[in-house]
């Protein structure tokens, strides 16, 4: 078996990319500290072709050399906006029609996988600050809570990979 090279891929232009059709989700960054957790969410966000992410209180904003060493060009495909605080990106995603989904440990949370995206919807997915997760008074403007199933010793996984995991659920869902 032979890797494909890049030229091989037919990957998309970042002007392709704009007006091909999105999964319709938001990814919201609540208080993400990590330049390098930021830059990997933008490239997983352009690998599912998300709609938007919004950059939420000290989560910070391109253009950074810190963002860019993991985001390797994706903040110019990826649409983005910030907001000084996180319950301003959620009254506006409600007010555009996203349903409100924090991932997070939490009561009465539904697992992931039992989770079933419906299509002609839209999702604004929350993701919260690595040390706090998603923060208490945003937590009361949800609309419900998705938790990744876990099984081993450690209480959670990294901001990345929960946004990953995520991601391709429901891109894999809704069959896109």
């Amino acid at each position: 078996m032979r890797k494909l090279k890049l030229d091989e891929l037919n990957r998309v232009s970042v002007d392709e990319f704009k007006t091909q059709q999105k999964l319709p989700v938001a990814v919201v960054l609540d208080n993400v500290r990590s330049m390098h957790n930021v830059g990997s969410i933008f490239r997983t966000s352009d690998g599912f072709a998300v709609e938007q992410i919004c950059l939420c209180g000290i989560t910070s904003q391109p253009p950074h050399r810190e963002i860019e060493k993991t985001a390797l060009g994706a903040t110019q495909s990826v649409n983005w906006t910030y907001f000084a605080d996180t319950l301003q990106a959620v009254e506006q995603l409600r007010n555009e029609g996203y349903q409100i989904i924090a991932i997070e440990q939490a009561e009465n949370s539904i697992m992931l996988n039992n989770f079933k995206p419906e299509a002609g919807h839209k999702y604004a997915l929350i993701f919260g600050n690595e040390v706090n997760g998603v923060g208490d008074e945003v937590m009361t403007r949800i609309d419900t809570c998705l938790e990744i199933p876990q099984f081993g010793t450690k209480h959670s996984f990294n901001i990345v990979v929960s946004a990953g995991i995520v991601l391709w659920d429901f891109f894999a869902k809704l069959n896109l």
